[in-house]
């Protein structure tokens, strides 16, 4: 099944930003995006992405990532 693509106004929703943080995002090809002639439309996928790469595990998860996972 096809990605959902969202706009800019639910992309910064669901990022929790501004409008213009997004279109900042885009402008840096910091975030995939689809032009749709003028419009601009972000896959679901995306946002995702760009969420799980910008997340700092906390030290529990780094410690059991680099150790292995304690009995």
């Amino acid at each position: 099944m096809a990605d959902r693509l969202l706009t800019v106004d639910e992309a910064a929703e669901r990022l929790g930003t501004g409008v213009r943080f997004v279109r900042r995002l885009i402008q840096e090809r910091r975030i995939r995006y689809v032009k749709l002639g003028k419009p601009v439309r972000i896959p679901e996928s995306a946002v995702a992405a760009y969420i799980e790469q910008r997340t700092i595990p906390s030290l529990q998860e780094a410690r059991a990532a680099r150790f292995g996972k304690a009995a």
